[in-house]
Formats: structure tokens, C-alpha cells, sequence
């Protein structure tokens, strides 16, 4: 069993060289005889290649769940996303179930969650869908808008209210039955008295309003007060305003921190968070995504386990492995990398090295603790212990957030010379190692119009492999997915039957382009 180093270059991406590249500026010569030298190709780190809408880029959690796992682990918006685009959205049984329900008890669906297309708590498309389904199955829905003016621009509501509005024309039994800014609707710290003014108006139907919502909205803004912070206010009329006994409720955000008290109001038994006054007898209660463990109710989308990834995989084999980063990535390395286990499994070790406290900001110490994480790492390497070493050099990703072109540089620099450090122990053990990044960041350092740029990219990252036998001549193009099985199939092991990467060391995967 050749032992193997998993080295993760966090936030190291490949870019056309330009002013802003970091990694490019840097003199990076044990990177440049790495590549000059060894089998190398790109892997997709963003976007659907990593279970995230197109176009989003990635970032050190999910990069790490995809290359823990051996596949595509879908985040939660894109889980939505694909059944809408795969058509199980609508045979969803959670979502047929409720609406069997309120058919059965006559009462209206009664949809609440977040206005927007943000993409962080839900998204608009989503409520559509959902508002379709219910036309469909001739139950009338009720909408209730929490605004929100954080993820989106604070007067970007209007906008979304009118795209709603046009999506429901033809549906006679749906409208927005009442709107509330999140700033209410959306407390987790426990500001009772918050959430007790939005479920006065979406439980029952105070204050209402002759205002259209478009025009309350528009008014809202008139008076100095944007979308995250609008006053509540019902829409609906006489016995249309509010909940009714036999009535439902979906709640369609897919984030659950900011939705946890709002469910507890409707769900808790004894709550006693406010006075609620009537509450009604629902016929249903279900949520988008599961809150709160404690939470007795319908999940249309419950969290998928993540289990037979590659940690789990060396360990039933009886192998060794070693896990190590300093604490800004410890949790990457160790319980992301695992499927989001806290637990390590058996025959897992792990190394913590204190990341540095005495700077505010890591531009004034670019170096971070990538020396001390190296001591460890060439410590336990020659100890001859462990068959698969996973280590995370932060300084790319942590350095590149300041924003700051020169410490950046500088912080490759440092990466670099504790990659020569790497290899040379790799190889005086004829061992192997495979260098990765988890998404790109130090390689865009400014934007096009020449300002310090702090974000992460939608890059692709490299994957460089260090062979002891020189045998593997050509690496495929893939995506982050594709590391488990490739680590694998280079020791002779079959990938796990849940791993649906592809062996880029594979020969007939050579010449193949990526697939991101």
C-alpha cells in the first residue's frame, strides 16, 4: 500500500495570468517543478459540479463534503433546483401528501417564506412551483411574503412582488394574502415580540390594508422603510384574512436557522414564546427542508446522509489516516471531509495547529501557521504510521479574503516552500501525493476595474499527482468529486457503491477534458 498525501491548497485556483493572479505573481519554484514534472490537470470546484446553483461559486465547506464524499453532494437549493428540472418536484410525496389533506378538509394552502431570489434562505422560483402544483390540484393557496432587503437589495422587493404577481395571473384561487419584513418573521434571537407582529397578520389577518401589495410596498419605501423592515399588512378581506381550522401550512425556505421559532409558534405544544390568541386547527403542517430535529412534521427535502466517503472507506479496510490543518480549516479536514460526522472514525488521527491569534487580520502574518502545520505533517509522515495523510494549507483562501495583492503573494510564497518541504518527504518514502485546491480565491486579487477583490471564484482548481513509479503519465480533467475514486483506484480499491467519481489516473481517461 503506497502511502498517499492529500494536500489541499485552500483557495489556490487557476486564472490567465493578469496583475491580480497571486499565485502567478509569486515565485513559486517548487509549484513550477511539480508541474513541470508530474501529471496534472483542473477539476471543476464550483457550480452544479459541487452540488451549488450554476454560477455560485465555491467554497471551503462544500469543497471539502465533495471531496470527502466521492460524489456530488447537492446543497439544498440545488436538491430543489434538480427536481424541478427532473419533474420529481411534483410527485414529491410530502407536498402531495399536504395538499391531499387540505383538499380533503376544504381549507386553503397557505404558503410562507422569503420573497427573493438569493439563494441563501429560498428562492422565488421555487414558491412558484409550488404555487403551480396547488393550482393544478384545484386548492386554493394563500401567500404569505417575508421580505428581504439582506441577501438582495433593500428595494428590490417591488420587483419581486411584481414578478410573483405576474407568475399567479392565471390561477384565480391563489393571491398574497399578507407581507412582513423577515426583520420580524425571521428572528432567531429570540425577539418574541417580533414574531408576535407577524403572526398576528398571517394567522389573523391584522392590520389589514385596501392597499394592493405592490403599491404597500411602494408606500413602504416612500416612508423611508425597505424591504427587510416593512410593517406588517394583510391583503385579505372578511373571512379570507388570516388561517382557518382545517387550512395548511408549507413553509418554503430550505435554510433553517431563521425559520426554527417561526415553525416552534405554529407547531410547539405549550409555546409560550407570546400570546398567540386563536390558533388554528391546520390540517397540515410541512416544511422545505427539515428545521429542527425535534420537529414532528413533513420535510419535502430531509438532509441526505453522507456515508461511504473515502475516510470511511480506508478505515473499514484497516487502514491509517491522518487528518491536519491548522484550526481555520480543522473542521474542513476532519468533520466536512466526513459527511458533516463530528466523530472521527476508527483508525482516524487528527492534528490541530493552533492558527495565529495575535493578528486581527492574517495580511499581518501571511505565513499563518503553514510552517508549524509542515513540522507535524513531515513528523508524522516519517513516522511511518499512516497509509492516507489529508492536510489543508489555509494561507490561499484566509490570506486572499483581506484583499490585500502583496500579502497574498507573499502567503504563496510561504505555500510553496512548504510544498517542497512535502515533497521532499513524500518522496524519500517513495510515497505519492496528490495536490488540490478546494475553490479559487488568491488567484483573483483584484476586480477589472483594478480594486482589491475578496471573494472566492468560480475558478477551476489544480490537481497535480506525484507518482513514486512514474507509471501514471496523464491526468483527466474533473471536478472535486472525482479525488476520492482516483485516490483509490491508484492503491487498487474499488470505489464505494454511493462514490460516482470517475478514476482521472484511469487510462482511458486520458486526453478526456472536464466534464465542469
Amino acid at each position: 500500500m503506497t502511502p498517499t498525501l492529500l494536500l489541499i491548497l485552500d483557495g489556490w485556483g487557476i486564472a490567465e495570468p493578469g496583475p491580480g493572479n497571486a499565485p502567478y505573481i509569486a515565485a513559486t519554484p517548487n509549484m513550477d517543478a511539480l508541474v513541470a514534472r508530474c501529471p496534472h490537470s483542473q477539476l471543476a470546484a464550483s457550480g452544479r459540479d459541487v452540488g451549488l446553483p450554476r454560477g455560485y461559486m465555491g467554497n471551503s465547506e462544500v469543497g471539502h463534503l465533495n471531496i470527502g464524499a466521492g460524489r456530488v453532494v447537492y446543497q439544498d437549493m440545488t436538491r430543489i433546483d434538480v427536481a424541478l428540472e427532473d419533474g420529481s418536484f411534483a410527485a414529491n410525496p410530502v407536498l402531495n401528501g399536504l395538499l391531499e389533506s387540505i383538499r380533503k378538509s376544504g381549507g386553503k394552502l397557505h404558503l410562507a417564506g422569503l420573497l427573493s431570489d438569493g439563494g441563501v434562505h429560498s428562492h422565488i422560483h421555487h414558491l412558484e412551483a409550488l404555487c403551480g402544483m396547488a393550482h393544478k390540484a384545484g386548492v386554493p393557496v394563500r401567500i404569505h411574503c417575508l421580505m428581504d432587503g439582506r441577501d438582495r437589495d433593500p428595494h428590490s422587493g417591488v420587483d419581486f412582488m411584481r414578478a410573483l404577481q405576474k407568475s399567479i395571473e392565471g390561477q384565480p384561487k391563489t393571491r398574497v394574502a399578507s407581507m412582513v419584513g423577515r426583520f420580524f418573521a425571521m428572528d432567531r434571537d429570540k425577539h418574541w415580540e417580533r414574531l408576535a407582529e407577524a403572526w398576528e397578520v398571517i394567522v389573523h389577518g391584522i392590520p389589514a390594508t385596501t392597499l394592493a401589495p405592490v403599491a404597500a410596498i411602494e408606500a413602504s419605501y416612500a416612508a423611508g422603510i425597505t424591504d427587510e423592515f416593512i410593517k406588517p399588512l394583510c391583503f385579505a378581506v372578511g373571512d379570507d384574512a388570516g388561517m382557518a381550522d382545517g387550512d395548511g401550512l408549507f413553509l418554503f425556505n430550505f435554510r433553517a436557522d431563521r425559520m426554527r421559532q417561526f415553525t416552534q409558534a405554529f407547531i410547539q405544544p405549550g409555546f409560550d414564546g407570546f400570546d398567540r390568541g386563536r390558533v388554528p386547527a391546520l390540517a397540515g403542517v410541512a416544511s422545505m427542508t427539515a428545521y429542527e430535529s425535534s420537529f414532528n412534521i413533513p420535510v419535502a427535502f430531509p438532509k441526505e446522509a453522507v456515508s461511504m466517503g473515502l475516510g470511511e472507506v480506508v478505515s473499514r479496510q484497516g487502514l491509517k489516516q491522518l487528518r491536519l490543518a491548522e484550526t481555520e480549516k480543522y473542521a474542513h479536514v476532519t468533520y466536512f471531509f466526513n459527511g458533516g460526522l463530528e466523530e472521527p472514525f476508527a483508525g482516524e488521527d487528527r492534528i490541530l495547529v493552533p492558527s495565529p491569534r495575535e493578528v486581527k487580520t492574517y495580511d499581518q502574518k501571511p505565513s499563518m501557521s503553514a510552517v508549524e502545520v509542515t513540522d507535524k505533517f513531515v513528523e508524522a509522515w516519517n513516522s511511518g504510521v499512516y497509509d492516507l495523510v489529508v492536510c489543508n494549507l489555509a494561507n490561499g483562501d484566509m490570506v486572499g479574503h483581506t484583499g490585500i495583492l502583496q500579502a497574498a503573494v507573499n502567503a504563496c510564497e510561504v505555500v510553496d516552500a512548504c510544498l517542497g518541504r512535502m515533497v521532499a518527504a513524500v518522496e524519500a518514502r517513495k510515497g505519492r501525493m496528490i495536490v488540490i485546491a478546494d475553490h479559487g480565491n488568491c488567484e483573483k486579487m483584484l476586480t477589472p476595474e483594478g480594486q482589491p477583490h475578496t471573494a472566492h471564484t468560480t475558478n477551476p482548481v489544480p490537481c497535480i499527482l506525484l507518482e513514486p513509479d512514474g507509471k501514471v503519465r496523464t491526468l483527466a480533467d474533473g471536478r472535486l468529486a472525482d479525488v476520492a475514486t482516483t485516490i483509490l483506484g491508484l492503491w487498487g480499491m474499488p470505489p464505494s457503491e454511493l462514490m460516482t467519481g470517475r478514476n482521472l489516473a484511469a487510462p482511458q481517461n486520458e486526453g478526456e477534458a472536464s466534464r465542469g
